[in-house]
């Protein structure tokens, strides 16, 4: 896509699955916050690099190896300016956000005095909480639970009695639930911690592709976020730590790259980026996630936000209208995906019957499975919209869901 200006059909163009038959019927994808559709700019890059430069990176003083590491940083540069974070070497390429989360649990806490707590949030993926349940064994910390309400929006006042009432060493929240929906106030989350003298670290997996992101703006201490559901490949991702915390953190990994110098007694660690980049990087991941990055900012984070709140809407007055739908995951700032169960219908065969039409949707616990609890379900149908889908999809989609419906009841 060549134009400044968005257009879905011009949009569409550019995603070849996109044309793709399910069942002899036309693809209607649905599942974005699983993982998202990848631009044929995407697809030809990392083709480009195969066909063209493959080689390792950073040790080699051959051409091609020269070509590869200028591709990977390049790579890390662009991230970082479209983070504005304040340096490249605060961007650590990751396969994805829990690996990311897993580093800081790991390397971060290691240096928190025994006793302190942690905070997470009610509505966070199994990625941000069971890495931080098993720091908690490991360094005898504690771990507490910021509570939310029953249209899915965090009780802040709760939150601030927890960070009074204990010394707190991080908070860990998720920008967007992949859940519910819910825009979290990460900005003002982050001034609370900071204030109580905690770190944050935001998980953005859900954010990243449906918004600017600065992390400096927000105060994130760590920002993580997977490439896979941003347009890019899978198996990449990002951890932004600022500059002198990842400096105090000791390696989450050993291996070769991040190391200055080894002998058999002792070894010592290089300077950042690499100290947490063990091994042989995802180097066609992370140039692909470059060309991913640049991607949504030719289509513009300000448009794509303002044309899925669109289809947002829309979805949610559809569903509202059929009359019989449970929409779980009503906060005032939501992002473009929905939650619901229609009554008397088990959200699993809703999905089979759906994907019969053509109809991709995620169905079960959405890796949040506390969430289920709260709202006392087994799990929801998720309807999760990206700027490449149409109104007439969703059309496709509640026709669909009608028949669906009709057959189960």
């Amino acid at each position: 896509m060549d134009t400044v200006t968005f257009s879905v059909e011009n949009v569409r163009k550019d995603f070849p699955i996109l044309s793709a038959t399910v069942h002899d019927r036309p693809l209607v994808y649905l599942d974005n916050a699983a993982t998202s559709q990848k631009p044929i700019q995407v697809i030809d890059c990392i083709t480009d690099y195969y066909k063209t430069y493959n080689s390792n990176v950073h040790r080699g003083v051959h051409t091609l190896s020269q070509l590869a590491t200028e591709a990977m940083e390049n790579a890390r540069l662009t991230i970082a300016r479209h983070l504005n974070a304040a340096h490249a070497h605060e961007i650590i390429f990751v396969r994805g956000v829990t690996e990311a989360i897993n580093l800081v649990a790991n390397a971060y806490l290691s240096l928190v005095p025994r006793g302190w707590q942690i905070l997470i949030s009610a509505m966070e993926h199994h990625s941000n909480i069971v890495p931080w349940q098993l720091a908690a064994e490991r360094y005898s910390l504690k771990l507490r639970v910021i509570p939310m309400d029953s249209h899915g929006v965090l009780d802040l006042e709760a939150y601030d009695r927890l960070l009074k009432a204990e010394n707190t060493a991080l908070v860990a929240v998720n920008h967007i639930s992949n859940a519910l929906g819910t825009i979290n106030p990460v900005q003002q989350i982050a001034e609370m911690a900071h204030k109580a003298g905690a770190v944050i670290l935001i998980d953005g997996a859900q954010s990243i592709p449906h918004m600017a992101v600065d992390v400096r703006a927000i105060g994130a201490d760590f920002y993580a976020f997977s490439g896979h559901k941003a347009c890019g490949p899978t198996g990449i991702g990002v951890l932004y730590g600022r500059e002198n915390l990842l400096e105090a953190m000791p390696p989450y990994m050993g291996g070769g790259e991040m190391i200055k110098t080894v002998t058999f007694e002792k070894s010592s660690w290089a300077e950042l980026p690499f100290k947490f980049e063990a091994g042989t990087p995802d180097i066609s991941g992370a140039i692909g996630l470059r060309a991913a990055v640049e991607y949504l900012q030719r289509v513009g984070l300000e448009q794509i936000a303002a044309y899925e709140q669109e289809l947002l809407e829309y979805a949610t007055a559809a569903l509202r209208e059929m009359g019989g739908i449970c929409i779980y995951g009503q906060a005032p700032q939501k992002a473009s995906l929905i939650s619901f169960i229609p009554d008397g219908c088990h959200p699993y065969d809703v999905g089979t019957l759906l994907d019969n039409y053509g109809i991709a949707v995620r169905t079960g616990h959405h890796c949040a499975q506390p969430v289920m609890d709260f709202f006392n379900i087994p799990g929801t149908v998720r309807a999760s919209f990206a700027f490449y889908n149409t109104k007439e999809e969703i059309d496709l989609f509640i026709n669909a869901l009608r028949k669906a419906i009709k057959m189960l009841r």
